[in-house]
């Protein structure tokens, strides 16, 4: 028996070595392909991140314009219900300016023009029409067409209400009358 155990011996060693060379190539197999695999997963999520923090930049962008542009016409609703007092003003300045006693209202004069420079330092400006100018649909708004001669077809005859903007926003168009 003493000779079988050692006849037994033998041949066991060489099988361990072999053995050992296949679990350790089985071990440099897994942990490569383990390697690969964290490989993969780290650039899928730099990946990611580049285009999370690339989405949060548009972000802020897009935020900070609009912001920007509230800021600009934050007051639009304030001034635009102002608009008719402005006229009214102005409608009043030019039946003052037809009477003989018009030093008597100088203060109310005063008030239109601290009204008139309030609301341009808060950005409302008039837009520039006068009688002549040529129509343009984008710019005006047509309240009607009477008939004109050929020359004046297609320009504006008379302007019923100012048109203002704020900022780089139209607000409200001017009436104009079109010939035809």
């Amino acid at each position: 028996m003493s000779t079988s155990n050692k006849t037994d011996e033998k041949p066991l060693k060489p099988k361990a070595k072999t053995a050992t060379k296949k679990s350790t190539e089985k071990v440099s197999a897994k942990m490569e392909k383990k390697l690969n695999e964290a490989e993969e997963s780290l650039v899928a999520e730099k990946d990611k991140f580049m285009r999370l923090f690339a989405e949060f930049e548009n972000y802020k962008k897009r935020t900070s314009k609009e912001r920007i542009e509230l800021f600009k016409t934050a007051g639009q609703e304030v001034i635009s219900s102002l608009l008719p007092v402005v006229d009214d003003f102005n409608r009043a300045l030019k039946e003052v300016d037809k009477l003989e006693n018009s030093s008597d209202f100088e203060g109310f004069k005063l008030i239109n023009n601290k009204l008139s420079e309030t609301l341009k330092s808060k950005g409302l400006n008039q837009v520039d029409v006068n009688a002549g100018d040529t129509f343009d649909a984008e710019l005006h708004e047509a309240i009607t067409q009477i008939p004109a001669g050929e020359d004046q077809q297609g320009k504006i005859i008379e302007v019923i209400e100012e048109g203002y903007q704020l900022g780089e926003k139209i607000i409200r168009y001017p009436k104009v009358v079109v010939g035809q």
